[in-house]
């Protein structure tokens, strides 16, 4: 054997070996996601079904021959979180692809860590999160249409201005943050355009146990939506 086919057939084991250990190595998809607090219910059975998809693709020998591993940390339903999470994830797991936790109150606080680090992101059931970033390699899991915060009430106010009588006035309400922000924005789109009137318009602390006083607020308005 001449001393280049030596050489050749030392190099080309030695990348089959690197590939052969690369292909050993878990495919590692890292996020939060709420476990506890306020969005636990929902947090646990995305994580569930994460969890049974993860199996069902290992079953059938992973994902370009490597097993999924799902790296995840509870984010506690608290948006101050999710940076130290994501920061983790990517610095001590480094994990190779990176998901949302449930919601947009968790996703939009992930966002600029991930633009940083050119990672593609995957949002699970974010309201319009990217309208304020425009990073293209974010990608939705919502079917909310290309303009998510109009469309999430569209069909509301299409079934109420289709009422005889058609309504004449509206109160809107919700918790200031971001998810139900960008809802109201989606709302107040769809009030313009119906000619509603609003007669009460106000957002509530995100912790609020009683809402007593904000319907009587709004029963004193009188509206009609």
């Amino acid at each position: 054997m001449s001393k280049f086919a030596r050489w050749f057939s030392g190099a080309f084991l030695a990348i089959a070996l690197a590939f052969s250990a690369y292909a050993q190595q878990p495919l590692k998809i890292g996020f939060g996601m709420s476990l506890t607090g306020p969005l636990a219910g929902n947090g646990k059975a995305a994580l569930i079904s994460m969890q049974i998809w993860a199996e069902d693709v290992n079953a059938k020998g992973g994902i370009l021959g490597r097993k999924v591993e799902l790296v995840y940390y509870d984010d506690q339903t608290n948006p101050s979180t999710v940076p130290s999470i994501y920061n983790k994830l990517l610095d001590v797991d480094k994990v190779d692809l990176l998901v949302s936790g449930y919601g947009t109150n968790v996703i939009a606080p992930a966002m600029p860590i991930v633009m940083q680090r050119n990672m593609a992101f995957m949002g699970l059931f974010g309201l319009n999160v990217n309208s304020k970033f425009n990073y293209d390699r974010y990608f939705q899991i919502m079917p909310a249409g290309p303009e998510p915060a109009i469309g999430w009430t569209q069909g509301f106010f299409d079934t109420a201005m289709s009422l005889t009588p058609k309504p004449q006035t509206i109160a809107l309400v919700g918790a200031d943050a971001e998810y139900p922000a960008l809802a109201l924005e989606g709302a107040r789109a769809q009030v313009k355009r119906t000619g509603l009137k609003v007669v009460y318009d106000k957002t509530y602390p995100p912790n609020a146990v009683d809402f007593s006083p904000i319907v009587r607020a709004i029963q004193a308005t009188n509206p009609d939506l």
